[in-house]
């Protein structure tokens, strides 16, 4: 900051933007008469007329001023708030020798595309060009004196190229194309500063592009003149920030691969993918002209030392990263490399087993990183690296190893069955890590691990850097009941719900994640710190990322802790049914009929068969469940002590369970209710009268698609916009499955890019998606992890692949059985030539295009199966990356194919 020994200093604010009736403009800064940042306490504009919001500050002589940095906010007359994207409108006001500055603004709208072009995936990474700056024309001397400073954005120019100004003043040459005005770079801004005070106003002008030393004409901007009003007047100083540059259409496009980390394989691996396998995937990328390398969650999810721990979205967390990524051989190299010399063997074994073989894995490298960590411990006292570490990650670093500790010593990670620790305190755990402590040794060994890991992923996140390829990373909607992060602040979880998915096609019963829903309301109360840091955290590694599931930030899909099937969920918020409703329509409402399980001995025959009888007498009473059996969780509980499971009588308890129409809302004594998802398909249901049905169908379809939209449309508002401000990141949001309208819209207005799967169409009526209707804030995908590859999918339902094949392929022949490479190749072109800013695609869909690369069994290639919550994931790929940087022939077709569709 630098002292002002002047007079006052008059600020005038002009935003250009057109409101309605109710709506107020603020301005909000990093200085005390702009609110030091806080909205709440942000300077109110004034309404001039239909497209003109003015207001004025005086900023005192005597004040110390650093460069003012601020935005505006809308405000609507009910409260809610939307701030403009962007932090780079700043004046240096120590610099200004003017008595008075007018800012004319342009709002800058999140949902614009070009503002994807300033994230850090493309401002660091994909439009670098270090070349670009020589063979641009070199723009205009820079004055000392002068009336107006003209400020564009223009993120998409080619190489070479400039932006520069036309106009009818005398100073831009009366609109000769041939006198060119060329701007200069600043930051994300295209300047020039002008002496218009000989002009005469209203001026006309217009920004357009110029190529090459020559300052080659190529275009004005499209569309009506940019005008300015006002006169020059003595010591006045015009500021215009005009937004972006109309000179471009969109054209950018690029493509990506997807994959998780631990289905790599390398000959260097052990027995599982690791964060250095990273750089030889980035070098196939830059071979056949990929952009983006997409994986799935990386964080530790160690909590059962079994297979079940193989689920990337429950980590145990939302920090630390998975040891299983940990190259031994890296952290062993130079004078501890004889450690691993005897493994060789072993490594062999594990690495040519066709799938990860989880828990034999993460054995031998925390085995071998115990050893490694004994060897080198005693010179992490001298390592200022491994100090930076962990002082920066120092708050979520230590309560991780406490936890990983103690998680061991109890042989469990349910923390409330701990002897000791079970209730987090920080002074306890404080005094379980000093170094007087016995077990310190086994404390340090998981800074140790997190330590390495966290140098491999950013050398690999360099690398990937270098080549102009970026890492998107994946942020689990979810965190593990029994992890470090419920453990050290349990208000902030609803502990006795569990977050999952209603019933889709592929998942018929809903999914049930297991994982603790949000208390929103708690984590509001600092501002939601815990997801900051979370976005921060991935920032250190990633460019881009996914946000899972990202209905969640709306409404959370909440399943109590005594039921199991995700059926038995409903949306969390959500207005309910009042008894009122019911009884206006004139439904035959019995609570006890339509709020507990429908039983009897006809339902028990259609669900049991010949077997009813035997079962009634073991878990009913009369038409009622006994209740030791009267929720799913203690009917999994009861089958999970037999020696012999009938699993064919546990699901048809659990289908008796779930045979209600309504959901008594907690505390409302009888009087709101909420509707059992998929009612109509109950033997409930089928049980009413017909006026009783119908008005039920009436009433159920304006509470699951009317009624919540303006209430969910709030609950992101909350949420969504200030994390987005918080990073820098390109933000991609999973918005599949159930999607209310206000999803796309608030998404769209904030500029998160969208998910587009061909075989999952958001647009009802449709059976199938085409990637030629994708908006081009969007990602488009043949498949994901959670579904079955082309090739798999092909051959689930002939009678589907045959419409597909008619109706989105184009042909008239008869569709073949199996998935021909000729098809696999048709269908990812089609993802390619989309509009979409990205075309994402699992590694399994790209060798399907090679009938010599692809795997001989398509249900080889499936990650995961969402309607199994047993499923291991243990896929992977079934040849070597150094194998497949060699085949030329096929990564100079992808390349080519890439190429050709523009991206």
């Amino acid at each position: 900051m630098l002292p002002v020994n002047r007079g006052s200093m008059i600020l005038h604010f002009y935003l250009r933007y057109s409101t309605r009736f109710g709506q107020t403009i603020f301005v909000s800064g990093n200085h005390p008469l702009l609110g030091n940042d806080d909205p709440a306490k942000a300077f109110p504009l004034q309404y001039l007329d239909d497209q003109l919001w003015h207001g004025f500050l005086e900023i005192e002589g005597n004040d110390t001023i650093a460069p003012i940095r601020y935005k505006y906010i809308l405000r609507e007359d009910k409260g809610e708030a939307v701030t403009e994207f962007g932090d780079d409108r700043i004046i240096d006001i120590a610099k200004i020798k003017a008595v008075k500055v007018s800012l004319m603004d342009t709002w800058n709208y999140a949902g614009e595309f070009e503002n994807a072009f300033f994230t850090s995936a493309f401002r660091d990474v994909l439009l670098k060009d270090p070349k670009q700056k020589r063979s641009q024309p070199s723009p205009a001397k820079k004055i000392s004196s002068y009336t107006h400073e003209f400020k564009v954005k223009a993120p998409l120019l080619n190489a070479g190229e400039a932006i520069c100004i036309c106009g009818s003043a005398v100073k831009m040459y009366d609109w000769e194309t041939a006198k060119l005005l060329l701007l200069s770079k600043d930051g994300d801004w295209w300047t020039i500063r002008l002496d218009l005070s000989k002009e005469n106003f209203p001026l006309l002008y217009k920004y357009g592009i110029c190529r090459g030393k020559d300052k080659k004409f190529i275009q004005l901007e499209e569309g009506n003149n940019r005008i300015l009003l006002a006169d020059v007047v003595k010591k006045n100083l015009t500021i215009i920030h005009d937004g972006f540059a109309q000179v471009k259409k969109i054209s950018w496009k690029g493509a990506g691969v997807a994959i998780p980390v631990f289905s790599l394989r390398s000959r260097k691996s052990f027995g599982t993918g690791e964060f250095p396998d990273l750089k030889l995937l980035v070098d196939w990328a830059k071979r056949t002209g990929l952009k983006l390398l997409q994986l799935l969650p990386i964080n530790d999810t160690t909590a059962t030392h079994s297979s079940r721990d193989s689920y990337p979205y429950s980590a145990v967390s939302a920090f630390a990263l998975h040891p299983l990524y940990l190259s031994l051989e890296t952290v062993a190299a130079g004078e501890n490399a004889s450690i691993i010399a005897p493994l060789e063997k072993k490594k062999k074994q594990l690495n040519g087993l066709a799938a990860l073989d989880y828990e034999s894995v993460m054995q031998f490298k925390i085995a071998v990183a115990k050893e490694l960590f004994l060897l080198q411990k005693d010179t992490l006292k001298d390592d200022f690296g491994y100090y930076t570490f962990f002082e920066l990650n120092r708050h979520w670093l230590v309560p991780y190893a406490a936890f990983s500790y103690l998680r061991d010593k109890y042989s469990t990670a349910e923390f409330s069955k701990w002897k000791s620790n079970a209730a987090y305190d920080e002074k306890a755990i404080q005094h379980l890590v000093s170094p007087s402590q016995k077990q310190h040794d086994e404390i340090v060994l998981h800074y140790f691990i997190q330590y390495h890991l966290h140098l491999q992923l950013k050398d690999a996140t360099a690398y990937a850097r270098q080549n102009g390829i970026i890492l998107k990373g994946d942020i689990p909607i979810g965190i593990c009941s029994n992890s470090v992060d419920a453990w050290m602040d349990t208000a902030l979880y609803n502990m006795d719900e569990q977050a999952g998915a209603p019933p889709d096609d592929f998942a018929v019963k809903g999914q049930n994640w297991g994982f603790p829903t949000y208390n929103w309301a708690k984590m509001q109360e600092d501002d939601l710190t815990w997801w900051r840091k979370r976005f921060e955290q991935m920032s250190n590694y990633f460019d881009a990322f996914r946000i899972d599931h990202i209905l969640g930030f709306f409404r959370i899909w909440s399943i109590p802790s005594h039921e199991v099937e995700g059926i038995m969920g409903r949306f969390i918020p959500a207005l309910p049914v009042s008894i009122n409703e019911l009884f206006e329509k004139k439904i035959s409402f019995d609570r006890h009929r339509y709020t507990k399980p429908y039983i009897t001995d006809k339902v028990l025959l259609l669900v049991f068969g010949k077997k009813y009888k035997e079962v009634k007498k073991i878990y009913f009473e009369g038409n009622e469940l006994k209740p030791a059996f009267d929720t799913q969780r203690k009917v999994a509980n009861h089958f999970a002590a037999l020696e012999v499971s009938d699993n064919k009588i546990k699901q048809g308890l659990f289908d008796i369970i779930s045979n209600v129409i309504l959901f008594e809302e907690d505390g409302s004594q009888g009087q709101k209710f909420h509707f059992r998802i998929g009612m109509e398909d109950t033997l409930s249901f089928h049980e009413l009268d017909k006026h009783s049905q119908d008005q039920l169908k009436e009433l159920y379809v304006n509470y699951f698609y009317h009624r919540q939209e303006e209430l969910w449309r709030k609950e992101a508002l909350k949420k969504l916009p200030g994390l987005k401000r918080a990073t820098n990141m390109l933000v991609c949001g999973e918005d599949l499955g159930m999607v209310p309208h206000c999803v796309p819209e608030l998404m769209q207005q904030l500029g998160i890019l969208s998910l587009e799967i061909q075989r999952m169409p958001k647009k009802t009526g449709i059976e199938f998606f085409h990637p030629n209707d994708a908006p081009y804030l969007s990602v488009v995908s043949p498949s994901t992890h959670d579904m079955s590859t082309i090739r798999g999918w092909w051959e689930e339902d002939a009678e589907k692949t045959k419409r597909f094949y008619k109706n989105i392929m184009g042909h008239i022949d008869e569709a073949p059985l199996y998935c021909e490479p000729w098809i696999n190749k048709a269908i990812v072109l089609q993802h390619l030539y989309s509009p979409a800013m990205w075309s994402i695609f699992q590694l399994q869909d790209l060798l399907g295009m090679s009938a010599t690369l692809r795997r001989k069994d398509p249900a080889e290639e499936r990650i995961n199966v969402p309607a199994d919550s047993g499923h291991s994931w243990r896929y992977r790929m079934h040849i070597y990356l150094e194998d497949l940087l060699k085949e030329k022939a096929f990564n100079e077709e992808l390349k080519g194919s890439v190429e050709a569709s523009g991206r």
